[in-house]
């Protein structure tokens, strides 16, 4: 069993800064690219950063020179700092993982945390 949970939502004014934190937890063997998602009411849920397992990093073009995606493969966590925060970045985010297991070594498989709020007030 694998879980993923993320935690560091809340509300914040603008221009101020928050860090989420995403750990995964359970019969791991091995973890890929981990994955921060945010969806606003009434949108799609857009792709806001990655980070490869050899720490290569992609960000959404919105969020650049604001957000760093940083992971610690010893605690299996991926953070998102957030910093400069907008009220268009109020959304609820979700944390990504590609993982494999130990029953299932050479199979990854997408996990996906429960969500985190994320209010900026202008």
């Amino acid at each position: 069993q694998v879980q993923v949970v993320e935690s560091g939502g809340g509300l914040v004014q603008a221009g101020g800064s928050l860090r989420l934190s995403c750990a995964a937890s359970g019969s791991i063997f091995s973890i890929g690219a981990m994955r921060w998602y945010r969806q606003a009411p009434g949108k799609q849920r857009e792709l806001v950063a990655d980070i490869t397992s050899g720490a290569s990093t992609n960000y959404l073009d919105s969020v650049k020179g604001r957000f760093t995606i940083s992971r610690d493969n010893a605690k299996k966590t991926v953070y998102l700092q957030m910093n400069s925060l907008r009220p268009e970045d109020t959304a609820i985010y979700y944390c990504n993982a590609e993982v494999s297991s130990i029953r299932l070594k050479w199979t990854m498989r997408d996990y996906w945390g429960q969500g985190t709020q994320v209010t900026v007030s202008s």
